[in-house]
C-alpha cells in the first residue's frame, strides 16, 4: 500500500494485463476472495487511515501496489481487526504493528519454503505433455484446507508453550529479560565447502544440518530460534538441557561422514527476547565462544560452568569429584552422579567483551 489519489487512473480491476491466469486463479483459490478494493478503499472500509493500513501492510512484508484494485474483503477484515485491539485498548499502535511484522516475517518463511520444496516436488507432471500448471491447482486445492488446520493446530500447541514459559517468570521484568542458556553450533570450513560442492548438494547439506538440529533441539526440551545455513541458534531455561544438547550434536553429527566438523559455543545469564529472537550480551558471549571453539568440541563461559555446578550437573573439579566419591563410599552410600565434566581453559580476549575464561564442555565419563 501507499497513500495516492484514491481517484488516480490505476486499472480498475487491479489486474497487469500482462499476470498469468493460473496466477489470478491461484491467488483467489488461496485468498478465497476475488479482488475488489484499492488500498484506500480498503482502508475506508475498514474504517483506518490510510498511513495506519500502510505501516500494517508493509510490517506484514508486501509491496506497495499503489492504488491497484488488488484487495480482497479478507485484507478488509485483518485490518478491521488489527485496529479494532488498538481501539479496545488491548495493543498499543506500535505493538500491533509488530504483531502484523512478526506474523508476516514467520509466515513468508514458511510459505517459501512450501512452495520452493513441497508444492514443487508434488506438481512435477505426472505424464509426458501435461504442464506443471495444469497440475498446480488441483493440487492446491487439495492440500489448502489440511495445510491451514494444520498451521493453526501448530500455532495454537507454539502459543501454548510459550504462554507457559511466560506465566511461570518470577516477575514481570523476567518476561521481557530472562535469564537463559544460549548456544551457537557452527559448522567448520562451511565457506570452503560452498567452493567445493554444488548448488543442489551444498543446499541438501545444509538441509539436512538444519533439520538434524531442529529435532534434537526440540527433542531434548530447547528452543530453535533461528538457523542461518552453516549456524543455528537455540535457548534453554536450564543449562543442563542446553548442555545435553550441545554434546548431541557433536555426537550425531560425528558419526554422520557427509558433514563437516561441528564446534558449539554457549553462555549463560540475562537475555533479553523479541519477536522470537534474543539480544544481549549473552549472545553475544555465546557468538565468540563459538568462533574460537576447537573442532567437535563445546566452550562455555563462567556463568554457565557455575550454573552446572550449581544444579549438581558437574563438579568444580574431578579433584572434588573424587574427594566425594571416597567420602561416599565410607559412608556406604552413592557418591553423586555428575553428568559433565568441565575443564578451564586459557582466559583470552574476545573482541568487544574482554577477557573470559573459557571452560571445555564434555560428557563425563561414569564407568
Amino acid at each position: 500500500m501507499t497513500v495516492e489519489d484514491p481517484d488516480s487512473g490505476t486499472d480498475a480491476q487491479g489486474a497487469d494485463p500482462g499476470e498469468d491466469p493460473l496466477a489470478l486463479r491461484l491467488e483467489g483459490l488461496i485468498l478465497g476472495a476475488e479482488r475488489r478494493y484499492t488500498p484506500f478503499q480498503a482502508a475506508r472500509s475498514a474504517g483506518v487511515s490510510m498511513e495506519l493500513a500502510s505501516r500494517f501492510w508493509r510490517a506484514m512484508g508486501f509491496a506497495d501496489i499503489g492504488q491497484a484494485k488488488a484487495l480482497t474483503e479478507a485484507d478488509v477484515l485483518a485490518l478491521r481487526r488489527l485496529a479494532g485491539l488498538v481501539e479496545a485498548g488491548l495493543l498499543s499502535e506500535a505493538m500491533a504493528v509488530q504483531v502484523a511484522r512478526s506474523t508476516g516475517q514467520t509466515t513468508a518463511r514458511l510459505a517459501e519454503w512450501q512452495i520452493d520444496s513441497f508444492l514443487e516436488g508434488l506438481t512435477e507432471p505426472p505424464e509426458p505433455g501435461m504442464t506443471r500448471t495444469e497440475v498446480t491447482y488441483p493440487i492446491v486445492e487439495l492440500l489448502l484446507p489440511e495445510l491451514e488446520e494444520f498451521l493453526v493446530y501448530v500455532w495454537r500447541r507454539q502459543l501454548a508453550a510459550s504462554a507457559g514459559r511466560v506465566v511461570q517468570a518470577a516477575d514481570d521484568e523476567e518476561m521481557v529479560d530472562r535469564r537463559l542458556a544460549v548456544g551457537f553450533a557452527d559448522l567448520v570450513g562451511f565457506t570452503r565447502l560452498t567452493r567445493r560442492m554444488e548448488e543442489e548438494e551444498l543446499g541438501e547439506l545444509v538441509e539436512a544440518f538444519e533439520t538434524t538440529a531442529a529435532d534434537l533441539v526440540a527433542a531434548n526440551g530447547g528452543r530453535l530460534i533461528k538457523t542461518l545455513g552453516d549456524e543455528v541458534l537455540y535457548a534453554a531455561d536450564d543449562a543442563g538441557i542446553a548442555a545435553e544438547i550441545a554434546l548431541r550434536l557433536i555426537e550425531t553429527m560425528a558419526h554422520d561422514e557427509t558433514m563437516p566438523e561441528l564446534r558449539v559455543g554457549m553462555a549463560f545469564g540475562t537475555v533479553t527476547t523479541r519477536m522470537g529472537d534474543v539480544f544481549g550480551t549473552t549472545v553475544n558471549l555465546a557468538s565468540r565462544l563459538t568462533s574460537i571453539a576447537p573442532k567437535d568440541a563445546v566452550l562455555v563461559d563462567t556463568a554457565f560452568a557455575e550454573e552446572l555446578i550449581r544444579t549438581q550437573d558437574a563438579p568444580s573439579s574431578e579433584a572434588e569429584a573424587a574427594e566425594e566419591a571416597v567420602a561416599a563410599e565410607k559412608e556406604g552410600e552413592e557418591p553423586p552422579e555428575y553428568r559433565f565434566a568441565l575443564q578451564p581453559m586459557w582466559q583470552r580476549p574476545v573482541r568487544g567483551l574482554g577477557v573470559v575464561e573459557p571452560w571445555l564442555l564434555t560428557r563425563r565419563d561414569l564407568g
